[in-house]
């Protein structure tokens, strides 16, 4: 009796087993996705984010006081943004601009309210710094997607939507294949062929390219705009 029964678990666990080796053979590009994007990637996002803001953190300080200076308070830019599955977050940066208005009170457009500090700190990338604490906060990642503004959302096409099942970026494939040089399109495309294959190997080339595209100061802005234009979709797409 024990005998039959130690066989069914047998032939239980030799079917188990066989279906573990299927689904292993079914989605052997997709092993290291798991493992890395769902556990290993958020916990050395954390280490690594913490260890760099207290090295760091110097450095931040007199930035903090500069910015204080030249351009005023508040010295930390504070912006609503989407984040992982559009879950809205406060997004931190040093500030870069003024906030002059025009007679009406309205803000002056962005090149014009950039100042000469600002320009150094977005071409040297030092007003991204204070997404370290968005880091260990659990709303960013150190590689992906970059966060962009609320109001796009309703532009996005189901596939461009897709940016958003992962946790956005200090730095991303997009920023390193041109950052604000290429089209909105080229950007989306990026960031899903990113998305679809997140491993170690690929984060590390990114973060690699990133620091070289500091140094070289590549990709800043759009000709004629501080950043880049404003997304405004593509409404067939959208409603298609």
């Amino acid at each position: 009796m024990e005998l039959i029964i130690l066989s069914k678990n047998a032939m239980k666990n030799f079917k188990l087993l066989k279906f573990y080796v299927l689904l292993l053979e079914k989605n052997e590009g997709n092993v290291s996705f798991f493992m890395y994007a769902k556990y290993i990637k958020r916990i050395l996002d954390f280490i690594l984010s913490l260890l760099a803001l207290i090295v760091l953190s110097p450095i931040m300080l007199v930035i903090y006081i500069l910015v204080l200076i030249k351009i005023g308070k508040p010295a930390i830019f504070k912006q609503k943004r989407p984040g992982k599955n559009e879950k809205i977050f406060t997004l931190y940066k040093f500030r870069t601009m003024t906030d002059e208005k025009d007679e009406n009170g309205n803000l002056l457009p962005d090149e014009k309210r950039l100042t000469k500090f600002g320009k150094f700190l977005r071409s040297t990338s030092l007003d991204e710094l204070p997404e370290l604490i968005n880091i260990i906060k659990g709303d960013m990642a150190i590689v992906g997607p970059r966060p962009l503004l609320v109001e796009y959302l309703e532009y996005y096409t189901e596939e461009e939507k897709h940016r958003h099942d992962v946790r956005p970026g200090l730095t991303g494939l997009a920023q390193v294949s041109g950052r604000n040089t290429i089209t909105w399109e080229e950007k989306f495309k990026q960031d899903n062929k990113y998305i679809k294959n997140i491993t170690s190997i690929n984060d590390i080339k990114i973060i690699i390219k990133t620091i070289g595209k500091v140094f070289k100061r590549d990709g800043i802005s759009q000709e004629g705009n501080a950043t880049m234009e404003k997304f405004k979709g593509d409404k067939e797409k959208v409603n298609a």
